[in-house]
């Protein structure tokens, strides 16, 4: 009986262990996954390029079984029969639509299904039927596509050798007449204010040197402030009289409007005169003992009879109190023999100086 025990075990297990096998194998095809299967058949009507036997069965996107047969129908090459097997609960219904897509550019293709249930013959598997051109391959809708295109270039090639023919000519028109079009653009910008700006050329107003005291120097403190003037002479334009713009000087500036130029020359023409008593800024004028005023009344180039560079200068001087205890109109002129920037300039230099000359004795003698 001891020899005989493990026999009997052994002969046990053995025997549970080909019964779970069957069990799971049965499982498997009933409840885990692959469960009872329905078959159809299909039949394409074209080819179906790549399609496999062992390929998926989608319905709706989702896996619901494989093609299982393939093979051409026996009365018609041109059709193709499949056999394809799906899960038994996969809704299909008399409306189902069968076709053919790829997945990915180059993927394996794959049969689809979407809706209905075909009501087959007793004992008979469902047949589906295929819409026209479902398998038809993306490279055959390429060349079906361009031979649509052919055609239409070919039915409209009158027409589009016409259009080409006038394009041809409107632009030999443009290219003959490139300068006349050059011209109506730049008339257009010019009129718009647009273009590149020509470049400004700057000139300047010259301090006089050498105006060290000849004896007396300034007493008290002074401040020049910035000379007053009416509008048409706040600007950096030369400006002519009578008005009106001159050849060569379209694009000449001074360096800074009237006013200030004249300010600025001023302070400094007072500063080399005495450095010691150099007047102060516009900032410290309530520091000054005096102030000296000025309005400009004329800097212009005068065309009417001799031609020649005016200044007109309105000169005051004023205590703390805002008292004036002295004034003076300064004028002079400087004939010009050539009407062109560096010519004007230079005569407004030398007039300038004969200004500040008379102007600072003045003031000397005043403060």
């Amino acid at each position: 009986m001891e020899t005989r025990a493990p026999y009997v075990l052994i002969g046990s297990f053995v025997l549970a262990a080909i019964l779970a096998v069957f069990g799971f194998v049965y499982w498997l095809n009933n409840t885990g996954g692959i469960g009872p299967r329905t078959n159809y058949h299909v039949q394409f009507q074209g080819p179906v390029p790549g399609l496999l036997v062992g390929a998926g069965v989608l319905f709706n996107g989702i896996r619901v079984g494989e093609v299982t047969q393939l093979g051409l129908a026996p009365d018609n090459p041109r059709f193709v029969n499949a056999t394809i097997s799906v899960a038994t609960a996969t809704p299909v219904r008399s409306d189902t639509k069968v076709g053919l897509e790829f997945q990915g550019l180059t993927g394996v293709p794959v049969v689809t299904l979407e809706g209905g249930m075909i009501v087959a013959k007793s004992g008979e598997p469902l047949t589906l039927i295929a819409e026209a051109g479902a398998g038809q391959s993306m490279t055959q809708a390429a060349r079906d596509a361009l031979r649509r295109v052919d055609t239409v270039l070919e039915d409209n090639s009158g027409p589009l050798k016409d259009t080409i023919a006038n394009f041809k000519t409107f632009s030999d028109g443009l290219a003959r007449n490139t300068g006349k079009i050059d011209g109506i653009l730049a008339g257009l910008e010019k009129m718009t204010g647009g273009g590149t700006p020509a470049q400004k050329v700057t000139y300047d107003l010259r301090t006089p040197q050498n105006l060290g005291p000849a004896g007396k120097t300034l007493a008290a403190s002074l401040a020049i402030p910035e000379p007053t003037a009416v509008a048409m002479l706040q600007t950096q334009r030369m400006l002519f009289a009578p008005a009106g713009d001159r050849p060569g000087f379209g694009d000449f500036l001074w360096a800074d409007s009237i006013p200030k130029l004249v300010q600025a020359r001023l302070i400094d023409s007072f500063e080399n005169y005495d450095i010691a008593h150099a007047p102060l800024r516009t900032m410290d004028l309530g520091q000054a003992d005096y102030q000296l005023l000025i309005d400009i009344r004329r800097f212009r180039i005068a065309t009417e009879g001799e031609t020649r560079a005016e200044i007109g200068l309105s000169a005051r001087i004023v205590d703390k109190n805002g008292k004036v205890i002295a004034s003076r109109l300064i004028e002079t002129s400087e004939r010009l023999d050539k009407v062109e920037p560096a010519a004007a300039v230079a005569a407004f230099d030398a007039a300038f100086a004969r200004i500040v000359k008379e102007l600072i004795g003045w003031t000397v003698q005043a403060v």
